[in-house]
């Protein structure tokens, strides 16, 4: 199915619209947090540094594509903060926003003259979200906060991987995307808040470690109550058998999770061990996960006499529950991706048009909006400070003649 590619229409009105955020963030996890925002509405206005956010430099095959992507729905305006008018320009910019986003290593905005309580004595009702590795206090706050040495402390990697070699961290940046959901959440529910008269202002203090932390689910309970850690099981499952990845005959992957005891029952019917059900090494989720080897042991058996295609067709006809493991080239050529537009293509002035992850959540009455490409580096300067009531002398000095 083709369809016509997403037009950007800068006219178009979300249900964030009216909210207006200023992102002085760099890298992935602020600006997964204001790409939510400005989605569905919201005026987001990345402030960047002459060199730009550092994003920016994420580039594959010599293009920007992390920048195209993540710099939707946003404006550019490049101010050297380092100058005092540039910082005398950016407090008029806070004071007529909803929402700031930053993520400095703490203290740093303080050393700034931007302390929360300061921005907040001037603009009471603003909602500012402080971003970092470990939170703003505590031992660790003051530390570097990559998301890799969060995937690494949180308990993440621990389980990632098999028993045999090293932890395995995820090979993007999971924490920070993780964490700009959460924020996106956080800021939502301070906005709703803020409506209805529970509160102004606040600040929301957002590390990367504690929303990885929260992915492991009840792990810390596990551990007090059984005292025990949790071993990697590669693509298996501490938790239910069967569930693991299964290679097929034709070299192609499936994935398969009996996670209910019905659902358990049917796999070991398709696969031809309906002896397996009342086998009391199998008969329950708990003793097929003490015998996990022999379960992965019988399943694979099956798929390895299968090629993939014949297998899911086998599998999803008779009720369970399996699916292939895509690269992107398959996700590219699925038709559900595409007939969903999981992914859709977006019109882009370099490339004429460029696949990105749709807008998402789904909503049936306030969908989110395509408003704007993603800008070149200070790109709206000149209109975002007018807005803000700077005047032309003022934002020519700033912007030291340049006429972007």
């Amino acid at each position: 199915m083709t369809r016509e590619p997403k037009r950007f229409d800068a006219s178009a009105k979300g249900p964030l619209d009216g909210i207006r955020v200023v992102d002085l963030s760099r890298l992935v996890a602020g600006n997964m947090l204001s790409l939510q925002l400005g989605d569905f509405g919201a005026d987001v206005i990345k402030v960047e540094p002459p060199a730009g956010d550092p994003l920016r430099d994420w580039r594959d095959g010599g293009s920007s594509l992390y920048w195209k992507t993540y710099g939707r729905n946003k404006r550019s305006v490049m101010l050297n903060l380092r100058e005092p008018a540039a910082m005398d320009a950016l407090f008029k910019l806070l004071d007529t926003v909803d929402v700031f986003i930053e993520n400095f290593r703490p203290g740093t905005l303080e050393e700034m003259g931007l302390a929360p309580e300061k921005l907040l004595a001037r603009n009471p009702d603003l909602i500012i979200v402080r971003i970092s590795g470990f939170g703003q206090t505590g031992p660790y706050a003051e530390l570097p906060g990559f998301g890799t040495l969060v995937e690494a402390m949180s308990g993440f990697a621990a389980r990632t991987g098999f028993p045999d070699r090293e932890p395995v961290l995820p090979p993007l940046a999971l924490a920070d995307m993780i964490a700009g959901i959460y924020g996106a959440s956080a800021v939502s529910t301070a906005l709703l808040a803020r409506e209805r008269g529970i509160a102004r202002g606040q600040v929301i203090d957002l590390s990367l470690l504690e929303p990885m932390f929260s992915v492991l689910g009840p792990e810390a309970a596990i551990y007090k109550t059984t005292g025990k850690i949790k071993e990697r099981v590669g693509s298996g499952s501490n938790t239910t058998s069967p569930r693991n990845v299964y290679r097929c005959a034709d070299g192609k992957f499936v994935a398969l999770s009996g996670s209910t005891q019905a659902v358990a029952k049917r796999i070991f019917e398709i696969i031809g061990r309906a002896d397996m059900i009342d086998d009391p090494r199998f008969a329950t989720n708990t003793d097929r996960v003490f015998n996990r080897p022999l379960v992965d042991e019988a399943v694979g058996a099956w798929f390895a006499t299968r090629d993939r295609d014949d297998a899911l067709e086998v599998m999803r006809e008779a009720g369970a529950t399996v699916g292939p493991v895509y690269n992107i080239a398959d996700a590219f050529s699925d038709p559900h991706f595409v007939e969903r537009e999981v992914f859709t293509e977006v019109e882009d002035r370099d490339f004429g048009t460029l696949p990105m992850h749709n807008i998402l959540p789904r909503m049936s009455e306030t969908p989110g909006v395509w408003r704007k490409p993603a800008p070149s580096l200070g790109e709206n300067t000149r209109d975002v400070l007018a807005e803000a009531g700077l005047s032309a002398d003022e934002i020519d000095l700033i912007m030291g003649g340049r006429t972007e």
